[in-house]
Protein backbone atom coordinates (compact mmCIF):
# COMPACT_ATOMS: atom_id res chain seq x y z
CA UNK A 1 0.00 0.00 0.00
CA UNK A 2 1.12 3.55 -0.79
CA UNK A 3 2.24 5.32 1.95
CA UNK A 4 1.34 9.10 3.48
CA UNK A 5 4.18 11.16 2.43
CA UNK A 6 5.65 14.77 3.24
CA UNK A 7 6.98 16.73 0.52
CA UNK A 8 10.06 19.49 1.51
CA UNK A 9 10.93 21.22 -1.64
CA UNK A 10 7.88 22.88 -2.69
CA UNK A 11 7.52 26.37 -3.53
CA UNK A 12 5.43 29.16 -3.65
CA UNK A 13 6.20 33.25 -4.42
CA UNK A 14 5.42 35.89 -2.25
CA UNK A 15 3.37 38.81 -2.93
CA UNK A 16 6.00 40.87 -2.00
CA UNK A 17 8.57 39.51 -4.55
CA UNK A 18 7.01 39.86 -7.71
CA UNK A 19 10.31 41.28 -9.45
CA UNK A 20 11.75 38.16 -9.64
CA UNK A 21 8.34 36.72 -12.18
CA UNK A 22 10.48 37.84 -14.68
CA UNK A 23 12.70 35.01 -14.00
CA UNK A 24 10.21 32.22 -14.66
CA UNK A 25 9.32 33.24 -17.84
CA UNK A 26 9.66 30.38 -19.25
CA UNK A 27 7.72 27.99 -16.87
CA UNK A 28 4.82 29.93 -17.50
CA UNK A 29 4.91 29.03 -20.69
CA UNK A 30 4.92 25.79 -20.64
CA UNK A 31 3.34 24.52 -17.08
CA UNK A 32 -0.71 24.98 -16.67
CA UNK A 33 -1.69 27.23 -13.92
CA UNK A 34 2.00 27.83 -13.13
CA UNK A 35 1.44 31.65 -11.69
CA UNK A 36 -1.66 30.66 -9.68
CA UNK A 37 -0.22 27.37 -8.39
CA UNK A 38 3.22 29.37 -7.05
CA UNK A 39 0.69 32.09 -5.09
CA UNK A 40 -1.64 29.99 -3.56
CA UNK A 41 -0.58 28.19 -0.04
CA UNK A 42 -4.14 27.64 0.70
CA UNK A 43 -7.10 25.54 -0.98
CA UNK A 44 -5.12 24.72 -4.48
CA UNK A 45 -2.27 23.19 -3.19
CA UNK A 46 -4.19 21.55 -0.38
CA UNK A 47 -6.44 19.79 -3.26
CA UNK A 48 -3.52 18.68 -4.87
CA UNK A 49 -2.01 17.29 -1.89
CA UNK A 50 -5.12 15.30 -0.88
CA UNK A 51 -5.27 13.70 -3.99
CA UNK A 52 -1.52 12.53 -3.80
CA UNK A 53 -1.05 10.79 -1.11
CA UNK A 54 0.86 13.96 0.50
CA UNK A 55 -0.07 14.26 4.52
CA UNK A 56 2.37 17.46 5.00
CA UNK A 57 4.42 20.20 2.84
CA UNK A 58 7.35 21.88 3.52
CA UNK A 59 6.84 24.78 1.61
CA UNK A 60 9.68 27.33 0.75
CA UNK A 61 10.18 30.21 -1.65
CA UNK A 62 10.75 29.99 -5.25
CA UNK A 63 14.25 30.80 -5.78
CA UNK A 64 15.72 33.80 -6.33
CA UNK A 65 17.69 37.08 -4.86
CA UNK A 66 15.92 39.47 -2.34
CA UNK A 67 16.96 41.80 0.71
CA UNK A 68 16.59 41.52 3.88
CA UNK A 69 12.99 43.64 4.23
CA UNK A 70 11.32 41.27 1.16
CA UNK A 71 12.90 37.85 3.13
CA UNK A 72 11.34 39.13 6.57
CA UNK A 73 7.86 39.69 4.65
CA UNK A 74 7.89 36.68 2.44
CA UNK A 75 8.44 34.31 5.71
CA UNK A 76 6.10 36.27 7.81
CA UNK A 77 3.49 35.69 4.73
CA UNK A 78 4.85 31.90 4.96
CA UNK A 79 4.03 31.50 8.76
CA UNK A 80 0.46 33.11 8.51
CA UNK A 81 -0.14 30.40 5.81
CA UNK A 82 1.23 27.81 8.09
CA UNK A 83 -0.88 28.97 11.16
CA UNK A 84 -3.61 28.85 8.67
CA UNK A 85 -3.32 24.95 8.26
CA UNK A 86 -0.40 23.95 11.12
CA UNK A 87 -1.04 20.40 10.48
CA UNK A 88 -0.63 20.29 7.13
CA UNK A 89 1.91 22.81 6.09
CA UNK A 90 5.68 23.36 7.64
CA UNK A 91 8.71 26.31 6.75
CA UNK A 92 11.50 26.92 5.23
CA UNK A 93 13.10 30.32 5.71
CA UNK A 94 14.22 31.98 2.57
CA UNK A 95 17.22 34.05 3.30
CA UNK A 96 19.04 36.94 2.17
CA UNK A 97 21.99 35.37 1.18
CA UNK A 98 24.14 38.04 -0.43
CA UNK A 99 24.32 39.05 3.78
CA UNK A 100 25.41 36.41 5.62
CA UNK A 101 25.34 38.50 8.95
CA UNK A 102 21.54 39.25 8.29
CA UNK A 103 21.06 35.79 7.05
CA UNK A 104 22.03 34.08 10.56
CA UNK A 105 19.61 36.91 11.91
CA UNK A 106 16.78 35.75 10.11
CA UNK A 107 17.01 32.03 10.40
CA UNK A 108 17.29 32.26 13.77
CA UNK A 109 14.09 34.40 13.93
CA UNK A 110 12.53 31.71 11.63
CA UNK A 111 13.08 29.20 13.86
CA UNK A 112 12.52 30.58 17.29
CA UNK A 113 9.60 33.20 16.45
CA UNK A 114 8.01 31.40 13.37
CA UNK A 115 8.68 27.89 14.29
CA UNK A 116 10.38 26.74 11.12
CA UNK A 117 12.03 23.83 10.76
CA UNK A 118 15.00 25.08 8.52
CA UNK A 119 15.81 26.96 5.37
CA UNK A 120 15.82 27.03 1.59
CA UNK A 121 18.46 29.03 -0.01
CA UNK A 122 19.83 30.11 -3.40
CA UNK A 123 23.05 28.24 -4.10
CA UNK A 124 24.63 31.14 -4.33
CA UNK A 125 24.65 34.67 -4.01
CA UNK A 126 25.83 36.16 -7.62
CA UNK A 127 29.26 34.54 -8.27
CA UNK A 128 29.64 34.17 -4.93
CA UNK A 129 29.16 30.87 -3.25
CA UNK A 130 29.15 29.96 1.12
CA UNK A 131 32.26 28.16 1.44
CA UNK A 132 34.13 31.48 2.80
CA UNK A 133 35.09 32.81 6.37
CA UNK A 134 32.30 35.72 5.91
CA UNK A 135 29.30 32.44 5.54
CA UNK A 136 30.93 30.70 9.08
CA UNK A 137 28.05 32.22 11.02
CA UNK A 138 25.45 30.98 8.74
CA UNK A 139 26.76 27.54 9.29
CA UNK A 140 27.34 28.06 12.99
CA UNK A 141 23.35 29.12 13.18
CA UNK A 142 22.27 26.28 12.04
CA UNK A 143 24.32 23.64 13.27
CA UNK A 144 23.20 25.64 16.89
CA UNK A 145 20.05 25.49 15.96
CA UNK A 146 20.00 21.70 14.15
CA UNK A 147 18.05 22.57 11.79
CA UNK A 148 18.74 21.68 7.95
CA UNK A 149 20.25 24.16 5.35
CA UNK A 150 18.25 23.47 1.91
CA UNK A 151 20.76 24.40 -0.45
CA UNK A 152 18.52 24.97 -3.74
CA UNK A 153 19.72 25.91 -7.38
CA UNK A 154 19.67 29.33 -8.67
CA UNK A 155 20.29 31.01 -12.22
CA UNK A 156 23.66 31.53 -13.66
CA UNK A 157 25.39 34.58 -13.90
CA UNK A 158 25.99 36.54 -16.88
CA UNK A 159 29.48 35.15 -16.69
CA UNK A 160 28.80 31.41 -16.24
CA UNK A 161 25.98 31.81 -18.91
CA UNK A 162 28.63 33.74 -21.38
CA UNK A 163 31.73 31.18 -20.41
CA UNK A 164 29.77 27.70 -20.58
CA UNK A 165 25.90 28.08 -21.87
CA UNK A 166 26.56 30.15 -24.64
CA UNK A 167 27.39 28.35 -28.15
CA UNK A 168 26.41 27.04 -31.60
CA UNK A 169 22.52 26.28 -30.01
CA UNK A 170 19.26 27.58 -30.13
CA UNK A 171 18.76 30.25 -26.81
CA UNK A 172 16.06 27.51 -25.49
CA UNK A 173 18.58 24.92 -25.14
CA UNK A 174 21.18 27.53 -23.74
CA UNK A 175 18.34 28.65 -21.17
CA UNK A 176 18.14 24.58 -19.85
CA UNK A 177 21.81 23.99 -20.34
CA UNK A 178 22.28 26.60 -17.56
CA UNK A 179 19.37 25.86 -15.52
CA UNK A 180 16.91 22.32 -15.47
CA UNK A 181 18.86 20.90 -18.19
CA UNK A 182 22.23 20.50 -16.45
CA UNK A 183 23.22 23.41 -14.62
CA UNK A 184 21.48 23.99 -11.94
CA UNK A 185 22.83 20.70 -10.61
CA UNK A 186 26.05 20.48 -11.52
CA UNK A 187 26.72 23.79 -9.50
CA UNK A 188 25.02 22.84 -6.53
CA UNK A 189 27.43 19.57 -6.49
CA UNK A 190 30.11 21.38 -7.47
CA UNK A 191 29.17 23.91 -4.21
CA UNK A 192 28.70 20.79 -1.71
CA UNK A 193 32.32 20.11 -2.67
CA UNK A 194 33.83 23.61 -1.91
CA UNK A 195 32.59 23.16 1.14
CA UNK A 196 34.14 20.33 1.82
CA UNK A 197 37.34 21.31 0.33
CA UNK A 198 37.23 24.23 2.53
CA UNK A 199 37.03 22.23 5.93
CA UNK A 200 33.23 23.53 5.83
CA UNK A 201 32.60 20.16 7.66
CA UNK A 202 35.34 19.97 9.68
CA UNK A 203 34.23 23.35 11.33
CA UNK A 204 30.44 22.70 11.43
CA UNK A 205 30.54 18.74 12.28
CA UNK A 206 26.65 18.36 12.61
CA UNK A 207 25.84 20.87 9.92
CA UNK A 208 22.71 19.34 7.95
CA UNK A 209 22.62 19.96 4.14
CA UNK A 210 19.98 19.28 1.88
CA UNK A 211 20.39 19.05 -1.92
CA UNK A 212 17.46 17.86 -4.07
CA UNK A 213 16.93 16.22 -7.36
CA UNK A 214 18.17 13.18 -6.48
CA UNK A 215 21.16 14.46 -5.27
CA UNK A 216 22.07 16.91 -7.83
CA UNK A 217 24.95 14.21 -9.34
CA UNK A 218 26.84 13.66 -6.42
CA UNK A 219 25.74 9.71 -5.83
CA UNK A 220 26.87 9.11 -9.34
CA UNK A 221 29.91 10.84 -8.80
CA UNK A 222 30.74 9.49 -5.20
CA UNK A 223 33.17 6.96 -6.14
CA UNK A 224 35.36 9.49 -8.12
CA UNK A 225 34.84 11.90 -5.21
CA UNK A 226 35.64 9.30 -2.47
CA UNK A 227 38.95 8.34 -4.67
CA UNK A 228 40.17 11.71 -5.53
CA UNK A 229 39.54 14.01 -2.41
CA UNK A 230 42.35 13.33 -0.29
CA UNK A 231 44.38 15.80 -2.89
CA UNK A 232 42.24 19.04 -1.82
CA UNK A 233 44.24 19.08 1.53
CA UNK A 234 44.19 17.35 4.57
CA UNK A 235 40.50 17.15 6.58
CA UNK A 236 39.27 15.45 9.48
CA UNK A 237 36.73 12.84 7.92
CA UNK A 238 36.62 11.44 4.51
CA UNK A 239 34.20 12.96 1.61
CA UNK A 240 32.11 9.32 2.79
CA UNK A 241 31.98 10.45 6.23
CA UNK A 242 30.52 13.24 5.25
CA UNK A 243 28.01 12.36 2.77
CA UNK A 244 26.87 9.72 5.70
CA UNK A 245 26.69 11.71 8.10
CA UNK A 246 25.94 16.21 6.70
CA UNK A 247 24.35 15.50 3.21
CA UNK A 248 20.37 14.55 2.46
CA UNK A 249 19.01 13.85 -0.67
CA UNK A 250 15.80 14.55 -2.35
CA UNK A 251 13.86 12.74 -5.05
CA UNK A 252 12.47 16.22 -5.97
CA UNK A 253 11.18 16.18 -9.45
CA UNK A 254 13.35 13.45 -11.15
CA UNK A 255 10.51 10.57 -12.00
CA UNK A 256 12.92 7.84 -12.87
CA UNK A 257 13.64 4.59 -10.64
CA UNK A 258 16.96 4.15 -12.74
CA UNK A 259 18.92 6.47 -10.73
CA UNK A 260 17.19 5.20 -7.08
CA UNK A 261 18.83 2.06 -7.86
CA UNK A 262 22.37 3.75 -7.98
CA UNK A 263 21.35 6.17 -4.57
CA UNK A 264 20.08 2.60 -2.89
CA UNK A 265 23.39 1.04 -3.38
CA UNK A 266 25.47 4.06 -2.08
CA UNK A 267 23.30 5.90 0.19
CA UNK A 268 22.13 5.71 3.10
CA UNK A 269 18.77 4.63 3.55
CA UNK A 270 17.88 7.42 6.37
CA UNK A 271 19.31 9.98 4.30
CA UNK A 272 17.03 9.88 1.24
CA UNK A 273 13.83 11.75 0.97
CA UNK A 274 10.35 12.27 -0.85
CA UNK A 275 10.29 15.39 -2.82
CA UNK A 276 8.06 16.56 -5.70
CA UNK A 277 9.82 20.17 -6.44
CA UNK A 278 5.47 21.48 -6.77
CA UNK A 279 4.29 23.75 -8.77
CA UNK A 280 7.63 23.11 -11.03
CA UNK A 281 7.29 19.37 -10.58
CA UNK A 282 3.63 17.55 -10.55
CA UNK A 283 2.45 15.85 -7.67
CA UNK A 284 0.33 13.17 -9.51
CA UNK A 285 3.83 12.68 -11.25
CA UNK A 286 5.46 12.01 -7.81
CA UNK A 287 2.76 9.44 -6.61
CA UNK A 288 2.96 7.16 -10.03
CA UNK A 289 7.28 7.38 -8.98
CA UNK A 290 6.31 6.07 -5.53
CA UNK A 291 4.13 3.40 -6.77
CA UNK A 292 6.58 2.38 -9.14
CA UNK A 293 9.58 2.38 -6.63
CA UNK A 294 7.71 0.32 -4.53
CA UNK A 295 6.81 -2.09 -7.32
CA UNK A 296 10.00 -2.63 -8.81
CA UNK A 297 11.28 -4.38 -5.63
CA UNK A 298 14.31 -2.59 -4.88
CA UNK A 299 12.92 -1.38 -1.48
CA UNK A 300 11.12 -3.14 1.04
CA UNK A 301 7.62 -1.74 2.38
CA UNK A 302 9.92 -0.22 5.77
CA UNK A 303 12.63 1.15 3.46
CA UNK A 304 9.70 3.04 1.33
CA UNK A 305 7.93 4.31 4.09
CA UNK A 306 11.49 5.59 5.42
CA UNK A 307 11.69 7.75 2.01
CA UNK A 308 7.86 8.85 1.90
CA UNK A 309 8.10 10.62 5.64
CA UNK A 310 10.02 8.89 8.28
CA UNK A 311 13.34 10.11 7.15
CA UNK A 312 11.52 13.53 6.66
CA UNK A 313 9.69 13.37 10.37
CA UNK A 314 13.10 12.21 12.15
CA UNK A 315 15.28 15.09 10.28
CA UNK A 316 12.40 18.21 10.95
CA UNK A 317 10.66 16.75 13.83
CA UNK A 318 7.05 16.65 11.66
CA UNK A 319 4.71 13.80 11.97
CA UNK A 320 2.58 12.35 9.26
CA UNK A 321 -1.13 12.50 9.28
CA UNK A 322 -1.94 8.75 9.12
CA UNK A 323 -5.11 8.34 7.13
CA UNK A 324 -3.41 9.81 4.01
CA UNK A 325 -2.26 5.72 3.36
Amino acid sequence: MTPPMITLEEHYLSNSADALKEFYSEQFKNIPQLAEKMSDVGPLRLGSMDENNISVQVVSHCPGAMPVSQCKSANDELAAAIEANPTRFAGFAVLPVSNPDASATELRRCIRELGFVGALIDNRSGDTYYDGPEYEKLWAEAQDLEVPIYLHPTWPTDKQKELLYTGAFAASAALSLGTSGWGWHSDVALHILRLFAAGTFDKFPRLKIIVGHMGEMLPFMLHRIIQLSPRWGKRNRTFKDVYDTNIWITTSGVWSVDPMATILRNTKIDRILYSVDYPFGRNDDGLQFIKELEESGLVTEEQLKRIAYQNTEELLGLRVDKTFS
